[in-house]
């Protein structure tokens, strides 16, 4: 990791996923100038000889968390070990929301000084304010005081300050200023997304998404936290990552727009606690056990410059605030962008209000319901399933992965199409089109749609057995062990090389096993709520 190569991981380094297999090679190689002998590897020990994972060890084959390199040494990892471009599809709808931004642009001219007024430039643009804009009690850092001067003799006296929180001037510019960029981030355990906006107007000048660098080290939370557990240092590492990674994001999204990095004064950063802890530089083993306590749980403003993020000098995080152990600042986020609750404490609440439930499905889902004057909130611990762990033939959302699926209620032939192709796979041009990813497995939108497509198929049954007493025949449905499993996609039927993509009972399992999960958390909050109807359901989540 230390060389920049992200092998990929689902375990956390405990040895038990062999998703990061790399192949040593032996040998002179010239070209490095190196021998990397047999002995400059560690030899098998105890986690690789009682390795028993879903992808087995063969030939020379090792485990990259597992074996220690001792000398020069040539390694190949294959593609199947290394982390992908994740394929991030979240794009933003603001609805209605009144403009009401924390940093504000004022055009200002400040009067020449004259032999009768001795007070200074810093004061004489506050009163310029004070006088011209009707803002009082202004202040300007003692950092900015050179800016001003600069300013005030490049712009012939017109200047623009942006003033944040209508208390304190952060930046000027010579003449007419008419933008001041702001950016918004949601960490998540898989997905970072991003959204610039013009805080002047409101609108959302770009989008983009990035995968969570942290991923190399486990992918779900537990197995991050179980790494800073184990490793010395391993929590710096993990900051480390994820500030990288929104800084390139930050670079990203402005260069979307050609625009200066020094044009973003303000960004928001939301996130579930482990991210947020990791994110901020704090301990998260705390959240690893029980009582889950929180290092902080109130709203924080911070130095973009102090976090590693490239902006204008003077710009601010603000990091909403964590409402309890496993519930984030995103679900903060959630529940002002929703105005669930909105009516609590009004008296309006025990009278027409509608019963609302958000629900945020990830590795460890989120869960919001409002109504009877009350807003409640719990965390349910999905597991990655969704995401296409946990699933034999399952991956993360990246180019090859079926994303959709439909089956034949009549022959049970299953057509899907893959991230990075249109086309479905019974579509002329699907062949080429996909011959450069292949088919290379089934991310989280893939597997929900087709556990429902096998249902409605008459291929398995309403508990979730495939091939069970009231299910049709099908030649997909093959033998696997004491149970059946469907063969969604055979490489041989395109000419492809590789495995076949099969969905397990086990599979199934793992799905039912997510969505009742999803469903305790949802039940707990309604009996809690004393409802048994729930009247608007909205949905979040990246598979």
């Amino acid at each position: 990791r230390r060389l920049g190569v992200d092998l990929d991981s689902v375990c956390g380094g405990r040895g038990i996923c062999g998703r990061c297999q790399v192949v040593p090679t032996f040998g002179e190689f010239a070209k490095h100038g190196i021998t990397a002998a047999t002995n400059h590897i560690s030899g098998r020990g105890t986690t690789e000889e009682e390795y028993r994972g879903r992808r087995p060890l063969t030939g020379d084959s090792r485990l990259g968390c597992a074996a220690t390199v001792c000398g020069d040494l040539v390694v190949d990892v294959p593609a199947e070990s290394q982390v992908h471009q994740q394929v991030v599809r979240k794009e933003v709808d603001l609805g209605d929301l009144a403009l009401d931004p924390v940093v504000v642009l004022r055009l200002v001219e400040v009067p020449e000084p004259t032999l009768d007024d001795s007070i200074g430039e810093r004061q004489r643009l506050v009163n310029a304010l004070t006088d011209q804009w009707g803002l009082e009690g202004l202040t300007v850092a003692n950092d900015l005081v050179v800016d001003v001067q600069q300013a005030l003799a490049d712009g012939n006296r017109t200047i623009t300050a942006a003033v944040r929180d209508d208390r304190e001037v952060v930046a000027v510019w010579p003449g007419l200023r008419d933008r001041v960029l702001g950016v918004a981030i949601d960490v998540g355990s898989t997905t970072i997304a991003g959204h610039l906006c013009d805080l002047a107007t409101g609108e959302v000048l770009a989008t983009a998404g990035t995968m969570n660098p942290q991923i190399r080290f486990g992918e779900d939370l537990m197995s991050r936290v179980s790494y800073v557990m184990m490793n010395p240092g391993g929590e710096a590492e993990l900051t480390s990552a994820v500030r990288g990674a929104l800084d390139d994001l930050v670079g990203k999204l402005v260069g979307q727009v050609d625009a200066a990095r020094d044009e973003v004064l303000e960004l928001v950063l939301v996130g579930n606690p482990v991210m947020h802890h990791l994110f901020l530089g704090y301990d998260p083993t705390p959240l690893g056990r029980a009582p889950f306590t929180l290092a902080v749980d109130e709203a924080l403003d911070l130095s973009a410059h102090n976090l590693t993020i490239e902006a204008h000098p003077a710009a601010r995080v603000h990091v909403l605030p964590c409402i309890a152990g496993h519930v984030g600042a995103d679900t903060a986020a959630v529940i002002l962008a929703t105005g669930l609750g909105q009516d609590v404490g009004t008296g309006l609440g025990q009278q027409g209000q509608s019963t609302r439930l958000v629900v945020d499905v990830g590795t460890n889902a989120e869960i919001v319901l409002a109504g009877h004057d009350r807003v409640l909130a719990a965390s349910s611990p999905t597991g990655p399933a969704f995401e296409g762990a946990q699933i034999s033939s399952g991956q993360r959302a990246t180019p090859g992965a079926i994303e959709r699926v439909r089956i034949d209620g009549t022959t049970g032939e299953p057509r899907f199409r893959i991230i990075g192709v249109d086309a479905w796979s019974d579509e002329d041009g699907f062949a080429e089109a996909a011959s450069s990813t292949g088919v290379t497995g089934i991310c989280g939108s893939g597997i929900i749609e087709v556990v429902a497509e096998l249902w409605m198929a008459g291929l398995m049954d309403a508990d979730g057995v495939i091939a069970g007493v009231d299910t049709k025949p099908s030649d997909r449905i093959v033998a696997d062990g004491r149970t059946f499993s469907y063969v969604l996609f055979d490489p041989t039927e395109l000419g492809f090389n590789g495995d076949r993509v099969l969905v397990t009972q086990n599979d199934i399992r793992a799905i039912q096993l997510a969505k009742a999960a999803l469903y305790a958390g949802i039940r707990l909050l309604m009996d809690h709520l004393d409802v048994e109807t729930i009247d608007e359901i909205g949905l979040a989540g990246a598979f």
